[in-house]
């Protein structure tokens, strides 16, 4: 190798080297200046945990919204409840009662699509009978005897005809019924009522939102939060349908009164 080559060679090692050395440096530095902002955003994040990160002014408002309204269907229970010494036995009484309220209740107009068995059990029935006690223990034990069983349908009935209540009651009682229960008064379709007493609460919660708004001195700007609740009522009658039908008085008067929907609304408003 000429001696101008070597020399060219070895400034151009030179030139590569500082470059290096000039890269490295670059990097080392970025490194370290992102290592302390990462260290110093931590430090800044760990004096904040736990708090929030902009504190606004609010108000909340709370209003109500009622509608009343007739009832429209009515959900009652009919239950035979009987005890026989065999099993097919107890079946076939049961059966035979039941299925007469089937045929009372839909001879006064109640659609298929409208009962609904919800409980069918059977129960085995025990006595006990205690053996002649000696007259120094150790006493003999007892025996547990078998002596039947019992049965417990329960049907499900609504009534669409509100005029007849009464007499499906009288009729199923009469037809073998020896329960009656969870008389309940409903609205069928209430989705709409309840839109209904939601409009109504909003609207009056809106109005208070500009009334204080206006006494404080402040505009409101926008809402930030919402919540609503809503109370339907659960009517139940006096459960003696069975007394009356069985004392012969005939159909008894049922009354269905109003049901009120309530719904109550709470608005959260960020003011300035």
């Amino acid at each position: 190798m000429k001696k101008q080559d070597f020399k060219n060679f070895k400034h151009g090692n030179k030139c590569l080297f500082s470059l290096l050395i000039i890269v490295l440096s670059i990097f080392i530095f970025a490194l370290a200046v992102s290592t302390t902002v990462g260290i110093f955003n931590k430090i800044k994040e760990g004096k904040y945990i736990g708090q929030e990160f902009e504190a606004k002014n609010t108000i909340t408002v709370s209003d109500t919204g009622e509608i009343y309204s007739k009832p429209d269907l009515a959900l009652t229970n009919f239950s035979v409840i009987n005890e026989a010494k065999t099993v097919d036995e107890a079946m076939r009484e049961n059966t035979e009662k039941m299925n007469a309220i089937i045929d009372s209740v839909k001879n006064q107009g109640v659609e298929e699509k409208d009962l609904k068995t919800t409980s069918f059990n059977i129960y085995p029935r025990y006595e006990y009978y205690e053996n002649e006690r000696a007259e120094i223990p150790p006493y003999p034990q007892g025996k547990r005897v078998l002596v039947g069983y019992e049965i417990r349908q329960t049907l499900q009935v609504k009534i669409r005809d509100m005029e007849k209540i009464g007499q499906i009651i009288e009729g199923a009682t009469d037809a073998g019924a020896n329960q009656v229960g969870n008389l309940e008064f409903t609205i069928d379709k209430q989705d709409e009522l309840k839109k209904q007493a939601r409009a109504m609460a909003i609207e009056k919660a809106k109005a208070k939102a500009d009334e204080i708004a206006l006494q404080l001195g402040v505009d409101l700007v926008r809402i930030t939060n919402f919540s609503e609740g809503v109370t339907l009522p659960r009517y139940y009658a006096l459960e003696k349908s069975i007394e009356i039908a069985e004392a012969g008085a005939g159909a008894p008067q049922i009354e269905t009164g109003e049901n009120k929907i309530e719904v109550s609304v709470s608005i959260t408003y960020e003011i300035k």
